[in-house]
């Protein structure tokens, strides 16, 4: 029996509903499953219009799958799924009163996150991808899983990062050195706090490859076997709170100002995205300045000569001067493959992938392929 192929249509409709369901839910429980945060940077008509969007196109799109007989069970999912999120009120939801809770999850923020995310990067793969693969390829319900995973307890990680940070920070100031740096305007405080922050987390990557328990964690982001703009999600979340802590660590202990550093947390999660993004494009000597897609891809290389190169996530000027810059000359030149050397020492899945650097079993059977 020959094996239906996947139908884009299918699962794109299953996730837009979701997504609506999602977003309902926000609406009736604001005060548990929205950030605080991310509330003050859109309108709640912004939201009902984008949820309206979503339950059309989830409907269109589920509907086309079923006529064409294409993933019929998964397209189900996506109408149900929409049919759902109207019965419980669509795009004309009430807003109920939003509380105040000590915490909250950020469920607003990976359903419009992910959204314009997958509207911007899927397109753009699809027809200037260095490699034809496709937005459903092997390993990607894994990656939607970290990424609903990092976004929706976005408050509990700044938290913990907070909390860590501002605990060292406030046993080493330095008043002058912290006087002089918030002297300066904020355009060169986030030019400065780029290539600080850059240092630092190049540093603890590099100690993330040469130090085996450390590896142990930072091999779950290396087992991605395709790349694009959903891998860079795949992070252990000790990874994430000890990156951002080793990070924000020293903008807080050299004071930069808060404008600075908010800027380069967008920069961050921006050039994440881009990095890891499946884009063929030919950036020129611009690959020397900004670390771009093929930069970052030689780094997640399953070649045994660059297992220890490219860690800068900003500027290569870093691995440069730390000695492990390498990139080919050539703009036509990329990776063969993709992933950890040894395939059999990460498992699938996210929990599995979580317990693994805790566990005394160095292989799987079940592992990523």
């Amino acid at each position: 029996m020959r094996r239906q192929h996947r139908s884009f249509f299918a699962y794109a409709s299953a996730l837009l509903g979701l997504l609506s369901v999602g977003g309902v839910a926000c609406f009736h429980f604001p005060e548990l499953l929205t950030s605080r945060e991310f509330r003050a940077v859109y309108h709640e008509q912004f939201a009902r219009h984008l949820l309206l969007v979503g339950l059309v196109a989830s409907f269109v799109l589920g509907t086309l799958a079923i006529l064409r007989d294409r993933n019929k069970r998964i397209a189900t999912i996506g109408v149900g799924s929409a049919t759902l999120a109207v019965l419980l009120g669509g795009s004309n939801v009430q807003l109920d009163a939003i509380g105040k809770t000590p915490y909250s999850l950020g469920l607003d923020w990976f359903v419009i996150s992910l959204f314009f995310s997958a509207l911007v990067f899927v397109p753009l793969e699809r027809y200037l991808g260095q490699k034809r693969v496709s937005p459903l390829r092997p390993g990607w319900r894994t990656d939607i899983a970290y990424f609903f995973m990092s976004h929706v307890l976005v408050q509990f990680i700044l938290i913990l990062v907070t909390a860590s940070t501002s605990t060292i920070a406030g046993l080493a100031l330095f008043p002058s050195l912290k006087a002089a740096i918030q002297s300066l305007p904020v355009w060169a405080q986030f030019l400065i706090a780029v290539f600080v922050a850059d240092m630092a987390q190049a540093l603890l990557h590099r100690a993330y490859h040469n130090i085996p328990w450390l590896w142990r964690f930072h091999a779950v982001h290396h087992s991605s076997r395709e790349m694009d703009w959903l891998a860079g999600s795949r992070i252990h979340f000790a990874e994430i709170v000890m990156t951002r802590s080793a990070v924000l660590l020293p903008l807080l202990i050299l004071g930069f100002s808060t404008p600075a550093v908010n800027a380069y947390v967008i920069l961050v999660g921006l050039q994440a995205v881009l990095a890891h993004a499946n884009l063929g494009i030919r950036f020129g000597w611009l690959e020397y300045l900004v670390v771009l897609p093929r930069y970052h891809h030689w780094h997640h290389a399953r070649q045994q000569e660059y297992i220890d190169v490219n860690y800068a996530i900003h500027l290569p000027l870093v691995d440069m001067l730390m000695g492990t810059f390498k990139l080919p000359r050539g703009q036509d030149e990329w990776p063969r493959e993709y992933g950890v050397m040894k395939l059999e020492t990460v498992p699938r899945g996210i929990l599995r992938q979580h317990l693994m650097p805790l566990r005394r079993r160095k292989t799987f059977d079940e592992f990523v392929d």
